[in-house]
């Protein structure tokens, strides 16, 4: 579910049915079903990570610099 701002300020919570048909009246007639597939992606991991990060799992940027750095290292 993803939060939705009301003309008030109240955050209401929209179903998956709600985003979806939002998702494909935005979209052009000519819209493929791949185009759809990788919206609805896009969406869900956008929704998954402001979840994670309500939920206290992210990394500030210096906890992530300090971890990419043992990646990047030559």
């Amino acid at each position: 579910m993803l939060c939705r701002a009301t003309e008030t300020g109240i955050l209401t919570m929209s179903s998956a049915m709600h985003d979806v048909k939002t998702l494909v009246n935005h979209l052009p007639d000519d819209t493929s079903i791949e185009d759809v597939q990788y919206h609805l992606y896009v969406l869900e991991k956008i929704r998954k990570g402001r979840d994670d990060i309500s939920n206290g799992r992210h990394f500030t940027t210096e906890e992530a610099r300090e971890r990419l750095s043992r990646w990047l290292k030559p």
